[in-house]
């Protein structure tokens, strides 16, 4: 019976039950109440804290406590407009639940602008559940994880692609897990690509101390995208109205999906030369089998590598920076049916005006 508990469906508060407050070390935010707080989680060199932002929006009527994170990475910054964005813009006065919005988990690489933590330059988001008695990434995350994420009942962790490459969005998540696979389909992305994560991320951590969480990836480093922010925002609508927090919103439908699961379904193409690239196509096209994806030329442009689509699929993650060493990665590719090739076919043509 243990094994099988973590895939269960959850006992989820509804309006109907009495609402309860959101407690964590040093605090509590009773129903009706939102609190901003500044969380101590280290100290610098100079012992003074390091302080993690954190909202919590508890909600008057009871309901399903939901988590969103970003900027695990310090230099990835469209998530946190996300959090921000749902944690002080939107109406929250019919909200049954609660909402806990970390919008800066890694405060120190965000204050240096860089992915990983300053100290040692060790990852953030390789270091969950975290360790009371490790390092300071592990003690980071064991303060993070402990207070506010698995007090949860789910979560989305917001991501975008690494300095020098952009992702179209799309969700990850472990799509053999029942409770997730539901979180994740109720975000309403056209691509998910399923798997549990590398072992110390905030998604698999948190979702194996049962609190299932999908990564959301959209853009790239280092900048604010306007239309990727509102698409997740978007997204991120969708889920609270699946789950019951806010029941004026409707769950959306994306209009195609496709479930990327396995190897031989994606692909990273890799440079074979070095060189300046030029790439042929945009994040979230649609290439086709044969087809040219980017070319790789040197400086007098007398040699020059075309580089071509392995399979029909649709580019997820495409570089930015435009020089490339042998064995750079130049994009993301993943594999689409015929039935999905047609729904995006069909887009195209209506945006154009063409259908």
């Amino acid at each position: 019976m243990a094994d099988d508990a973590p895939d269960a469906p959850p006992d989820l508060p509804t309006p109907d039950d009495d609402p309860e407050p959101f407690a964590y070390d040093g605090g509590r935010v009773d129903p009706g109440e939102t609190a901003n707080v500044r969380y101590g989680v280290s100290e610098t060199y100079l012992g003074d804290a390091v302080r993690v932002p954190v909202t919590i929006v508890n909600g008057e009527r009871a309901g399903p406590t939901v988590f969103l994170s970003a900027a695990a990475h310090g230099d990835e910054l469209n998530g946190i407009e996300v959090v921000r964005e749902v944690a002080h813009e939107w109406d929250h006065s019919d909200l049954a639940g609660t909402l806990v919005c970390l919008p800066v988990l890694n405060v120190p690489a965000f204050l240096a602008q860089q992915r990983y933590l300053p100290i040692y330059d060790r990852d953030l988001n390789r270091s969950f559940p975290g360790d009371p008695d490790g390092t300071s990434a592990r003690r980071i995350a064991h303060n993070i994880h402990r207070n506010f994420l698995v007090p949860c009942d789910l979560g989305i962790d917001f991501h975008t692609s690494t300095r020098g490459r952009t992702n179209t969005l799309h969700v990850r998540a472990d799509m053999d897990h029942e409770r997730v696979a539901r979180v994740a389909r109720a975000f309403a992305s056209h691509v998910i690509i399923a798997g549990e994560g590398p072992g110390g991320t905030l998604r698999r951590e948190a979702t194996a101390a049962g609190v299932p969480t999908i990564t959301v990836e959209m853009g790239e480093a280092h900048r604010f995208q306007r239309d990727l922010i509102d698409r997740a925002l978007d997204g991120t609508r969708s889920v609270l109205a699946e789950f019951g927090l806010r029941q004026e919103s409707a769950v959306a439908w994306p209009g195609w999906r496709t479930v990327v699961d396995g190897s031989e379904e994606k692909t990273w193409l890799r440079a074979d030369a070095g060189g300046l690239v030029e790439m042929l196509h945009d994040r979230g096209s649609l290439v086709r089998e044969g087809e040219p994806v980017c070319t790789i030329t040197n400086p007098f442009k007398t040699e020059v590598e075309t580089v071509t689509a392995p399979f029909t699929g649709l580019l997820v993650g495409v570089l930015e920076n435009p020089l490339v060493h042998p064995g750079n990665p130049l994009c993301n590719l993943v594999r689409l049916g015929e039935r999905t090739q047609r729904a995006i076919e069909r887009e195209g043509e209506r945006a154009s005006g063409s259908g």
